[in-house]
């Protein structure tokens, strides 16, 4: 190599340029890798019967195909064969070599359930009771077609009294605890308005049985069952209620496994979870995670716009103001779960605690704002993702050139209608941009959450249609959560895998469309305020 080339930076150029071209390719890699397993997913796999030269039969559908450990040329393969309260485990493995037939029923049926995960064997018959109203395989899955929908539209007028207008009445006759609770504090134990009290709790208690004799009637109507054959030959007699979806993939053709594609999709995106977040779906991370962003944004942005501008445009500068903008820029490598220990002390223990104290005392010892929840949450992660904002709008103020503010106050504006009128605009893409990186931030970071309000299984949402409809001392679900705790916490962590590709791909687009927001807003303040050297 002469020594032009290495006075030219030739080599330099190089090495700069493969370990970008590295670094992309790590991050392709890894996003294809989430991309293939996440989608995947919901495409429905064939079923196999398989009968083993030891005399058994297994039925189940393949995910995996592998070198045997220590046995060159010989391979096995992983099937999911279900039934997990019949054989214990969803998942088996069979040396190949052990297989003596293997054939694909056209009358296998998946099952999904609302318990013991997928059911995987083929249809005996179905029954009302005692009543046959089908039988064997494909009568079996014409008529389960229908009931199924009917099953599910009877649960969710279940579902809906139990979990809405029971829930209702709970809460209204708990209110009215607190409310006598109240007023014993004050010394006040009889009288025209605890006699009142009492009356309302006595209406709702009457309201309460007709409701519950109400889902008694219609649970009585829950009477179709089917009995199911496994590849052993054992039975499993299921009532219909139980079902989520019956399906013959195997007979499926294209468009058909389109339909079971699009349909599993929905459900993940707009159910709940169920079996610990393994199988259902995660709407309710969805909103948490959404939400817990949004109220972010909200506190996180006039905060460091405002401490910004402090610094940069009325601080005296000097050793002080330095030493605060190192302290500042230093507090962006804090480790996340120590802002989260201090969320715990500051937010939680000492304001939520206070607040319970001023305002909820007739609840205490149950606390109200003094335990986890999303407001916390959020206050914690804008406390987190504030040196993002304030690094990113002081750089944005440095950039704009000193003569358009001397320019204003030239012509009689003052400090406050330079600073709002003139400064506040040119600047507006720059804070965007942090307020960008910190929504990035903020949603993916997890351990913070863990102790200031997050969950595995969050009962109701943060908002709903109870007074006064935003419930921030709620505690929420979080898809980086749901992603930990599938992944490391699930005792079916087989089972669990592919959703957590799936649930990783949904927080990764999530991210993304939140970020495309923000950018667009960027973008379309630049075209305005062109003035800005941002």
């Amino acid at each position: 190599m002469s020594n032009n080339t290495l006075k030219g930076g030739d080599p330099f150029i190089w090495i700069t340029g493969s370990a970008l071209a590295f670094s992309l390719l790590m991050v392709v890699g890894l996003i294809l890798l989430i991309v293939i397993n996440g989608m995947g997913f919901f495409w429905p796999k064939k079923i196999e019967r398989f009968s083993l030269s030891d005399g058994r039969a297994v039925m189940g559908q393949v995910w995996e195909r592998e070198n045997i450990p220590g046995h060159e040329g010989e391979f096995r393969i992983k099937v999911k064969q279900g039934n997990r309260d019949l054989y214990g485990s969803d998942f088996l493995w069979i040396n190949e070599s052990d297989i003596t037939k293997r054939e694909t029923p056209e009358n296998a049926a998946l099952v999904e359930r609302l318990e013991w995960g997928d059911l995987i064997g083929e249809i005996k018959e179905v029954l009302d009771g005692d009543r046959k109203l089908a039988l064997g395989g494909p009568e079996g899955l014409k008529l389960l077609s229908g009931e199924v929908d009917k099953a599910a539209t009877l649960s969710s007028r279940i579902y809906s009294l139990e979990r809405k207008d029971v829930g209702a009445l709970n809460l209204s006759q708990e209110r009215i605890r607190l409310k006598l609770r109240g007023l014993e504090l004050n010394g006040v134990k009889e009288g025209p308005e605890v006699g009142d009290l009492m009356a309302e709790i006595d209406a709702i208690q009457q309201s309460y049985s007709k409701l519950m004799d109400e889902v008694a009637a219609l649970r009585a109507k829950q009477t179709t069952h089917v009995i199911f054959v496994a590849a052993d030959g054992q039975e499993k007699d299921m009532p219909i209620s139980q079902i989520v979806r019956v399906t013959a993939p195997n007979s499926l053709g294209f468009f058909g496994k389109i339909g079971y594609y699009v349909s599993k999709f929905r459900d993940f995106i707009f159910d709940n979870p169920r079996e610990s977040n393994t199988e259902g779906g995660v709407f309710p991370a969805i909103f948490g995670t959404v939400m817990l962003v949004m109220i972010m944004s909200v506190m996180v942005t006039p905060l460091g716009v405002l401490a910004a501008f402090y610094l940069r445009e009325y601080a005296r500068q000097g050793t002080f103001v330095s030493i605060v903008r190192i302290a500042v820029n230093n507090l962006a490598g804090v480790p996340s779960i120590v802002f989260g220990v201090f969320g715990v002390g500051f937010f939680i223990y000492f304001l939520g605690g206070s607040i319970d104290k001023m305002f909820f005392s007739e609840a205490l010892p149950t606390p109200t704002f003094g335990t986890g929840g999303i407001l916390w949450a959020s206050m914690t992660l804008a406390l987190l993702t504030m040196p993002v904002v304030i690094v990113a709008t002081e750089e944005g103020l440095a950039s704009i050139p000193k003569g358009i503010r001397e320019a204003s106050l030239a012509l009689g504006a003052t400090k406050f209608e330079t600073t709002w009128r003139v400064v506040l605009p040119a600047v507006a893409p720059s804070i965007m941009t942090g307020l960008i990186l910190a929504m990035a931030r903020a949603a993916g970071e997890v351990a913070p959450l863990m102790i200031t309000g997050v969950v595995k299984l969050a009962p109701s949402l943060p908002i709903d249609g109870v007074w006064p409809f935003a419930h921030l001392e709620r505690k929420f679900m979080h898809l980086g959560f749901h992603i930990y705790d599938v992944g490391f916490q699930s005792p079916n962590v087989d089972a669990a895998r592919p959703m957590v590709y799936t649930t990783t791909l949904l927080l990764l687009v999530i991210v993304l469309l939140l970020n495309l927001g923000a950018i667009t807003a960027r973008n379309r303040l630049r075209k305005k305020f062109s003035t800005s050297a941002v």
